[in-house]
């Protein structure tokens, strides 16, 4: 990856959380039609927020979930359209995955878009269970073991 970047964990409702918030809005909400409501973002103060940003603008960003002692879920994972594919992906990957491990999780769920489920399984994630529709369109459930 040719591009200089700086990840990090982003504090709510700092300007860079504004900036991960417009590039979970850009990518992941209008194509289907909808907009984030102050209910949906204020689970957010509750949550590890991490943006990757090259020269102040946010290219790439995650959200981690305590689910139990064991377990955080992944949610809100986004990339820009024009940086996809040049390994972005893979590093806010690997670092939510450093932070879980950090934290003593041994496993990472998420809630893959049908189209992303080969991007994660390149990661190690595997398909838990059947199809199901979220945000009006398929998903699957991806978990992986940390260790």
């Amino acid at each position: 990856m040719n591009i200089a970047y700086n990840i990090k964990i982003v504090t709510y409702a700092s300007p860079d959380y504004k900036k991960v918030v417009a590039l979970r809005d850009k990518i992941l909400r209008k194509p289907l039609g909808l907009q984030f409501s102050e209910q949906d973002l204020a689970v957010d103060k509750n949550e590890i927020i991490i943006g990757l940003f090259t020269q102040n603008k946010c290219l790439g960003c995650v959200q981690m979930r305590h689910v139990d002692q064991n377990e955080i879920k992944l949610r809100q994972m986004a990339v820009d359209n024009s940086m996809q594919g040049k390994g972005l992906g893979r590093e806010i990957l690997k670092f939510a995955e450093k932070i879980a491990l950090s934290k003593k999780y041994n496993k990472i769920c998420l809630h893959a878009r049908k189209t992303a489920v080969k991007f994660y399984e390149k990661f190690g994630f595997s398909v838990i269970g059947n199809e199901f529709i979220e945000v009006k369109i398929p998903h699957y459930t991806m978990c992986k073991k940390l260790s």
